[in-house]
């Protein structure tokens, strides 16, 4: 069986994350890695930490990253890997997991990734919004009216959209898109608006440590959140990749793309383990799912 590999993004932690690795010496061998790396030890924090500890800044990525990262390195050999992706971080442990970088340097930019963001959320006060229940033109239609100041954010199935923007922008839009038949508009417990304008000084900061770092060809392609498709040139992927704190995650197109590219069955690895698992099957029901 010939699958595509996803990786989970910020949200899909939980308590006691890793407890099932730890046992392994393969794992202990990259906590130990990542404790030189982190400076702490993060995987005392994921096994022992409550809800609130594990939405740390300097935690929730680098916690999701490893447990997503060291499942693939446990379960790889049991797939038939051609191509890879995810949603958000969970691109880089895609990067990772495919060859292009190696373990420190991909722990290296989602450390940096999350303090950039942790910065740029104290620059100003944002949010996000769960939009259920409307097409993406009619969102993107009443989004037109607030410019850079509101976005769509994640385009995560056919009618779920996230918004995101200054925290009066989104109540606005919110109140606007309810009146217009949105079914639900739900804010978000986050710390301010990724994949917007408002990154634009993370995304600055994480594009000097991208620029730093060298990139290798992967060993499949990798679907990236920027443009949904596939590439095995590091230059695209790297370019791709300092976009993606400012633009949106494409992820339904990618999913359809791969879909045409003749994907049927698809591995998430890492997380709560359903999270995209739920998304792909809404934006196409004729695919399988596996969950590791």
């Amino acid at each position: 069986m010939i699958y595509a590999v996803v990786f989970p993004g910020q949200g899909s932690q939980y308590p006691g994350m890793g407890e099932e690795l730890q046992e392994t010496d393969l794992a202990q061998d990259y906590f130990n890695r990542a404790k030189k790396i982190l400076g702490f030890d993060i995987l005392d924090v994921m096994i022992n930490g409550n809800e609130e500890d594990l939405k740390q800044t300097k935690v929730t990525q680098p916690a999701v990253f490893l447990h997503s990262f060291i499942k693939f390195q446990l379960h790889k050999k049991d797939l038939k890997i051609e191509a890879y992706t995810g949603h958000s971080l969970g691109e880089i442990t895609a990067i990772v997991a495919s060859g292009c970088l190696g373990f420190e340097e991909g722990l290296t930019l989602v450390k940096e990734r999350a303090f950039a963001m942790q910065d740029a959320c104290q620059k100003a006060e944002s949010t996000m919004a769960a939009v259920l229940g409307l097409d993406n033109r009619s969102i993107e239609g009443i989004l037109s009216e607030f410019g850079k100041e509101v976005v769509a954010a994640n385009y995560n199935c056919p009618g779920q959209v996230v918004i995101s923007g200054s925290k009066s922008g989104v109540t606005e839009a919110s109140q606007k898109l309810r009146d217009i038949g949105a079914k639900r508009v739900l804010e978000l417990k986050v710390g301010g608006a990724f994949h917007s304008p408002y990154m634009e000084p993370a995304s600055l900061r994480l594009n000097d440590a991208i620029d730093a770092t060298d990139f290798a060809i992967p060993d499949k392609p990798i679907y990236q959140n920027f443009d949904a498709k596939p590439s095995k040139d590091p230059f695209i992927i790297s370019s791709n990749l300092k976009r993606q704190l400012v633009s949106p995650v494409l992820w339904t197109q990618t999913v359809k793309n791969m879909v045409a590219d003749g994907f049927t069955h698809f591995a998430e690895i890492g997380g709560k383990g359903n999270v995209l698992a739920g998304l792909i099957r809404k934006i196409d029901r004729a695919v399988e799912v596996k969950i590791i």
